[in-house]
């Protein structure tokens, strides 16, 4: 399913949740410092980058889109994190880790809406995600027990209304990402 927004089209998956994509953009693979961006809605509050799959898009290429238009960045795109489900929002996000190789100067979000980006500690990260967009907060914690438990396989993360993942391994997401 499709809807048109003003200057994109947004994918629905078959339960009508919003298809989109983000990733951990690391400013090395020791994967201490991400980089966050300012949101377009509250310019002094911080996100992860990411956006809405466009039609036929697969999630890894919709990530690295995202990450570029929104934060001016381009690197190796690693393994993916998840897939995360906001029950409120209904949107379905596959999170990726990309280790920067290029930071451009100017890009797309810092030119039309004046959009920045920092760097931040991942402790630092949490603490300024959990206030805007706890969800996203609960990235981070995927990340490590991905590390830890997944053995590499994605998991998925359900968020309700408590913002409280659960997590599910889930071998179908790994056939369709290439």
């Amino acid at each position: 399913m499709m809807k048109l927004k003003s200057n994109q089209t947004r994918t629905y998956d078959g339960d009508g949740y919003k298809k989109r994509a983000a990733c951990l953009c690391f400013r090395s693979e020791t994967e201490e410092e991400v980089l966050l961006v300012s949101s377009s809605r509250h310019p002094d509050k911080w996100i992860v980058p990411g956006g809405g799959m466009e039609p036929e898009e697969e999630p890894n290429v919709a990530a690295a889109r995202e990450v570029c238009e929104e934060a001016g960045v381009k690197g190796t795109l690693g393994r993916l994190v998840g897939v995360f489900e906001n029950r409120e929002r209904k949107h379905r996000t596959y999170v990726y880790v990309l280790v920067v190789t290029d930071v451009l100067e100017d890009w797309e979000d810092s030119l039309n809406i004046g959009r920045k980006r920092e760097w931040f500690k991942i402790d630092d990260a949490i603490q300024v995600l959990q206030c805007h967009k706890p969800v996203q907060a609960t990235y981070f914690q995927a990340l490590q027990e991905s590390c830890l438990t997944s053995n590499g396989t994605p998991l998925v993360a359900t968020i309700g209304g408590d913002l409280s993942p659960t997590y599910n391994i889930n071998q179908s997401s790994v056939s369709g990402i290439r």
